[in-house]
């Protein structure tokens, strides 16, 4: 019987910072200028990796602070953070700070778990930024303790740096390779969506996971087989405590390095 690991991978970040933009251009390869608010949205994926099945949760939570039970629970399931927040917009990094605060006061092992803090809207920041990279990457490597954390911009709208972005998390989780290992045997099992704000509606979708060529690196990419119709619909399923990943995910990392804080 094959091994099994499974990590879930929790989304924060201020209202309208695209996070769900990223999760949909990541997992269905659509974009849409349309703003609905998230309660709070799961998405599962089966992948076989070797002899490994693994599966990954991504859980998309609301920008408010109007479900607290909720983002609770999300904090303490969690195996590894992507933070949002919008170049375009000072404010919105002010909530990724808080974010982080959050985590460190719910959880002792912060330092251990895999950050990925993310500036969206790239497409937009040529024109209308107000927050350097260089700022957050400061924040991050210097004014934080050290952590198993990487600072990325991307573009939902154009679909730049979205896969990397998931990749990132993966490599910091161990899941991935860092190096230009090459990873073979990467197929797409399974995928179900839950969503605890649409009544009514499944959405079939799933990325592969696959070797880049020209990099070398695994990356995270979408399946051409993704084109449905609805005709292969998902019930959605209840939602219960996903428990922590094997042994191999929790174990620890050397931390960020260097003392004199080098931004890379």
């Amino acid at each position: 019987m094959a091994d099994f690991e499974r990590i879930r991978l929790v989304i924060l970040g201020g209202p309208g910072v695209g996070k769900s933009c990223i999760v949909k251009r990541f997992l269905f390869k659509t974009y849409s200028d349309k703003y609905r608010a998230t309660v709070e949205d799961l998405y599962n994926r089966e992948y076989d990796i070797g002899g490994v099945t693994l599966k990954v949760d991504i859980l998309d939570t609301s920008g408010d602070m109007q479900f607290p039970a909720m983002r609770r629970l999300s904090l303490a399931t969690a195996n590894a953070f992507l933070i949002c927040y919008a170049t375009t917009s000072a404010p919105s990094f002010i909530s990724v700070k808080q974010c982080f605060e959050e985590i460190r006061e719910q959880r002792a092992d912060f330092q251990d778990i895999p950050i990925v803090i993310a500036g969206s809207k790239l497409d937009l920041a040529s024109t209308h930024r107000e927050v350097r990279i260089e700022d957050v990457s400061e924040w991050v490597f210097c004014e934080l303790p050290k952590l198993r954390a990487k600072v990325l911009e991307c573009s939902a709208k154009e679909n730049h740096n979205v896969t990397e972005l998931f990749q990132t998390l993966l490599s910091l989780s161990r899941i991935l390779p860092t190096s230009n290992e090459n990873t073979t045997g990467l197929k797409r099992r399974s995928s179900a969506y839950v969503s605890a704000t649409s009544k009514g509606k499944s959405r079939v979708g799933s990325p592969s996971l696959a070797s880049d060529k020209s990099s070398s690196q695994a990356l995270l990419g979408a399946s051409s087989s993704d084109a449905s119709n609805g005709d292969n619909k998902l019930k959605p399923r209840s939602r219960s405590l996903i428990r922590r990943s094997s042994r191999k995910t929790k174990q620890q990392i050397q931390n960020v390095s260097g003392e004199d804080c080098n931004i890379q």
